[in-house]
């Protein structure tokens, strides 16, 4: 067991710990270490990795910031790799311990445990100030009645298109294939953006809008063309100035992993396996067939060895992602779906080739563009500055949060036979979200795309079992964790539902049927975050998490804020050591969404909790 004084320990990439966590090449940045004051230390090394050896750069008691509970080590490393890994050897009197980003041991570790700083990496820092809103384009709203897809209009398999009642309910997969139809396109954004504008949103991400045959769209048929059904290129290049007006930014949805059985890449290969596509996808000789997205055969598998395809998709200047990053449509992010299987096929594993080559392109054409992957799975080897921006961060935050507010693991939406319906225990949470935050360059983990519902998830109220209460919980953490955050369309006035495709109803625009509450505290959140330095560009440090509550802190160079968030069923009163954080005795701390303060004594706060507490603690 390690000793208690080394719980003071913290380190983190932010602009608190790292001088300039974003350097160039060549640049030198000062490096810090907190600890107590009373801790047992004799002095304490950075061990930097440079050209393949161990630098052993000796700290010292910093003269920059010097509280009565703790102490800054610091010291000067000089950046001149493009990765530089780092930890920090402490020698005490009873011996060193190593102190990684996986924490605190007497035994060394593989460097892959190190901090790591990126040199020239051009991070797409207007991402820091966003809050997203998520929107399933064919539920949101109905703008123009005319583009609605008609009854049987189009056909998958044993299924015809339907044309559906605002309000009603989707049809289960197997009774609608996906092709039941309510009309939301792209008109109806644009005609409620004042709505989006009000709530305090400054970006979208929506749902693939290009030409389908389904209600999600997944299933490409030309990546050139805006479906007409939600208004066509001319209605995308209207939402792009309707949004600039009201200052929103706008991220698409693009499946760079499959295409459509009826797309003309694949339909070309009908006649002549052998056509100009046929290297865009994968044959099987043994089934005699080419290959498809989890066996899915509306969907079929891309071929990333194929150079035809990089061109056609992303390298050319006329290619599909550079054409709708150019005016007037100026898309500001991709969101990469299925990214995790991009790329890769059996011996063929070059998804870390792709995201580069793809980077490379794209950001030669607008420099700050967003690339944001999905990965439900670990996402973060492709986050170190040379590949994806960002990935959204199931692992790293939405699925232990879930599993911490209501028990639920997305393996149980399909009664999967590892699903672990428990609720998560609060060390087990915070550890989780140590160890996915510590992975990746700290810049990185201010990119993190941060939700607790989406398109492929129940909503948050579901999680809640509808308690609305540990709802304002979860929303209270997701705006005050690192990386930014996306409210799913709906869940700020209250809209449940289960997985796909109940949790893609559609909008509800009666204001009496609104959760008038959930709304106002959603904006409440949202306003907090938008005004709160610390929440955008601050540390990550666990305080306090046990039993069925947790505290983190937000430090940046321009002040802090404590999270806290309780669960429980009973009210409890909770002891908080902020002394960690360098908070000093008599210090106050005031709640942002209430009218409670604390007074710090003897390094603590006592905070007295009941079910559903949620407190964003500044000081």
């Amino acid at each position: 067991m390690l000793p208690i004084w080394t719980q003071s320990l913290h380190h983190d990439g932010s602009e608190i710990y790292v001088s300039n966590p974003l350097p160039q090449l060549n640049d030198h940045v000062i490096i810090k270490l907190r600890s107590s004051v009373d801790a047992p230390i004799k002095t304490v090394f950075i061990r930097a990795m440079l050209d393949g050896e161990f630098r052993m750069v000796e700290m010292t008691k910093s003269p920059f910031n010097d509280k009565d509970s703790t102490v800054l080590w610091a010291s000067e490393l000089p950046i001149k790799q493009l990765k530089t890994d780092y930890r920090f050897k402490i020698m005490t009197d009873t011996g060193a311990y190593f102190y990684t980003a996986q924490g605190v041991s007497r035994a060394d570790s593989p460097d892959f445990n190190s901090w790591v700083i990126v040199a020239d990496y051009e991070a797409p820092l207007w991402i820091r100030e966003q809050v997203f809103y998520q929107i399933f384009p064919e539920r949101f709203y109905n703008g123009d009645p005319s583009n609605t897809v008609q009854d049987g209009e189009y056909e998958r398999f044993e299924h015809k298109s339907v044309k559906r009642e605002w309000g009603d309910s989707p049809y289960p997969w197997e009774q609608g294939g996906s092709m039941d139809f309510f009309g939301g396109d792209l008109n109806g954004i644009s005609q409620k953006m004042d709505y989006l504008s009000d709530l305090g949103i400054t970006a979208l991400y929506l749902c693939p809008i290009f030409k389908s045959g389904t209600n999600h769209r997944y299933d490409v048929e030309d990546y050139f063309t805006i479906d007409k059904h939600v208004g066509g290129d001319e209605a995308l290049a209207e939402l792009r100035e309707v949004s600039e007006a009201h200052n929103i930014k706008l991220m698409l949805d693009i499946t760079p992993n499959h295409v459509s059985f009826q797309h003309p890449w694949f339909t070309a290969l009908n006649d002549n396996r052998h056509a100009e596509t046929a290297d865009y996808f994968y044959w099987d000789d043994e089934k005699e067939a080419f290959e498809t997205w989890l066996g899915v055969p509306l969907l079929i598998k891309l071929n990333w060895g194929s150079e035809k395809l990089r061109n056609i998709m992303y390298r050319d200047a006329d290619s599909a992602m550079q054409k709708w990053l150019k005016p007037p449509y100026s898309i500001d992010a991709w969101r990469l779906d299925v990214a995790n299987m991009t790329g890769n096929f059996h011996a063929e594993q070059n998804d870390h080739d792709v995201w580069r080559d793809m980077k490379d392109a794209l950001k030669a054409i607008k420099s700050d563009t967003y690339l944001l992957g999905e990965y439900f799975q670990d996402g973060t080897p492709h986050l170190h500055g040379d590949e994806l921006d960002a990935s959204m961060n199931y692992q790293g935050f939405n699925i232990p949060m879930r599993r911490w507010l209501g028990g639920e693991d997305i393996a149980g939406h399909d009664n999967q036979p590892y699903a672990d319906s428990e609720l998560m225990s609060t060390e087990a949470m915070a550890e989780q979200w140590e160890n996915f935050i510590g992975a990746i360059p700290y810049p990185i983990a201010l990119q993190q795309f941060n939700q607790l519902d989406s398109h492929d998830t129940t909503r948050l109220l579901h999680v809640t079992n509808e308690d609305k209460a540990l709802a304002k919980v979860g929303l209270a953490l997701l705006f005050a964790f690192p990386g930014t955050p996306c409210i799913y369309y709906g869940t700020e006035i209250g809209m449940t539902g289960f997985k796909d495709p109940d949790n893609r109803r559609t909008m509800i625009w009666e204001k009496d049927k609104w959760d008038s509450d959930l709304l106002n505290y959603t904006k409440q959140l949202i306003t907090l975050r938008k005004s709160e330095h610390a929440l955008k560009h601050g540390n990550f440090q666990v305080l306090y998490a046990e039993g069925d509550g947790v505290a983190f802190l937000r430090q940046s160079n321009e002040g802090l804020l404590i999270a806290i968030g309780y669960r429980g069923k009973e009210a409890e009163i909770i002891t908080i050591n902020v002394a960690r954080a360098g908070i000093a005795d008599g210090g106050m701390l005031s709640d942002t969404l209430g009218d409670k303060s604390y007074i710090v004594s003897n390094g603590q706060i006592e905070v007295a909790l009941q079910h559903g507490s949620a407190l964003l603690l500044k000081s």
